[in-house]
């Protein structure tokens, strides 16, 4: 990581993304999105788009029907007798560590290793009662697909985020974070700078897209059907990933 430009931008836009059709796979997100920027101005060189997992799960085909899913005698017995075995099943599927579980919640490690509820299977927003939508295979890769669409279509190529909201092992309540990074920085490291007071900054790494995607998040709801959002005025220059965000295992106190 390089020591980036760490001064505070004078002024953030936040610009929802509206006017999106309900996504199915296949869909041109890239172009979707882009002909929704054009709706508010236009992209410019340095925006950040933020785009929803789950808009980029649906086109990705990542969507599960419960009357599929046959479940294990494990997932019968963590989903307990208020969830859904199903459902369970399809979290055990998606994770490569079971972290914690109270009947029915479970906190996993996905094959990226990202540690969330239900390994960031969700049947919010998804495509209608007894469905369920996953994380992207690859949520960098989605990113870097998206910033190249993006890029043929306007010529700008804007940073892109893949967003999903996640909780926080130390706070209540939930907030957007970054799961797949092109074209910005994961991280702001102010290690060897210097605070007002002179003292040098020895430990201190910014989350720099997570706090973009939690920006956007302000934009994009739960349900306020805007599934991206373009943030304007950061300066976050870098070639990031989201797994640059991921805590390494022997730094993780929780485990």
């Amino acid at each position: 990581m390089n020591h980036h430009d760490a001064r505070a931008p004078a002024d953030v836009r936040v610009i929802g993304l509206a006017g999106l059709p309900e996504l199915e796979h296949g869909d041109d997100l890239g172009h979707l999105i882009a002909a929704a920027a054009a709706r508010v101005g236009g992209l410019e060189p340095g925006d950040i788009v933020v785009v929803a997992q789950k808009a980029v799960s649906k086109v990705e085909g990542r969507v599960v029907h419960l009357e599929d899913v046959e479940p294990s005698a494990l997932a019968a017995e963590l989903a307990g007798a208020d969830g859904d075995p199903r459902q369970v099943e399809v979290i055990l599927q998606e994770s490569a560590e079971i972290v914690r579980s109270r009947p029915p919640l479970v906190i996993a490690q996905t094959r990226h290793g990202f540690v969330c509820a239900s390994a960031g299977v969700d049947a919010s927003n998804a495509k209608g009662p007894g469905t369920l939508i996953l994380l992207p295979v690859d949520p960098d890769r989605s990113a870097a697909r998206l910033r190249e669409e993006i890029e043929r279509r306007t010529g700008v190529a804007p940073g892109v985020i893949v967003s999903d909201s996640f909780g926080r092992a130390w706070r209540q309540g939930t907030t957007d974070v970054a799961l797949g990074i092109a074209g910005i920085a994961a991280l702001r490291d102010l290690r060897g700078t210097r605070d007002s007071r002179g003292y040098e900054l020895r430990s201190t790494l910014i989350a720099v897209a997570d706090e973009i995607a939690g920006a956007a998040e302000l934009v994009m709801g739960k349900a306020a059907g805007v599934p991206a959002a373009i943030v304007r005025g950061v300066r976050a220059p870098g070639d990031g990933r989201g797994v640059d965000l991921l805590m390494p295992r022997e730094r993780d106190l929780f485990r």
